[in-house]
């Protein structure tokens, strides 16, 4: 049973006595430890006339995936649900979360009504084109 715990590199033997251990995790508590639950990781690309972004969103369906646009603010949400209560207490160890993820983008300089997503095994892609740089007329005037 116990072979199953998965093993963390990152535990310390009694023989490697590190004494700002307790700071350490003391600030990473405080900070977070790289592992936001509440969000979850993007690339955005830069592709010339467009910006493509890809979130990891593995483990969801489709209907659970929420986009929304509003005041120039693309905001991506995500929820989870516990699929069934383990009542006996078998579970050993809980690594997957559970609830809702969200992260927000400004598409202030993205055209909104052309935006485009996909999803395919576990990663959303926003295609975002860009607005077009309105160019400033000038003209000259004749004296008359």
């Amino acid at each position: 049973m116990f072979e199953l715990i998965p093993f963390d590199r990152h535990a310390r033997s009694v023989a490697a006595f590190d004494p700002f251990r307790e700071l350490d995790e003391l600030e990473r508590s405080f900070f977070g430890n790289g592992r936001n639950v509440s969000s979850f990781r993007t690339d955005v690309i830069d592709t010339g006339d467009a910006y493509k972004l890809e979130a990891e969103l593995p483990g969801f369906k489709k209907d659970d995936i929420q986009i929304d646009v509003e005041n120039d603010v693309l905001t991506i949400s995500a929820k989870r649900s516990e699929e069934k209560k383990d009542e006996k207490h078998n579970v050993v160890k809980r690594e997957r979360f559970y609830g809702s993820f969200s992260r927000s983008f400004d598409v202030s300089g993205i055209n909104v009504d052309g935006i485009e997503a996909a999803y395919t095994d576990g990663v959303l892609t926003l295609t975002m084109p860009k607005k077009q740089e309105l160019l400033p007329i000038s003209r000259r005037l004749e004296i008359k």
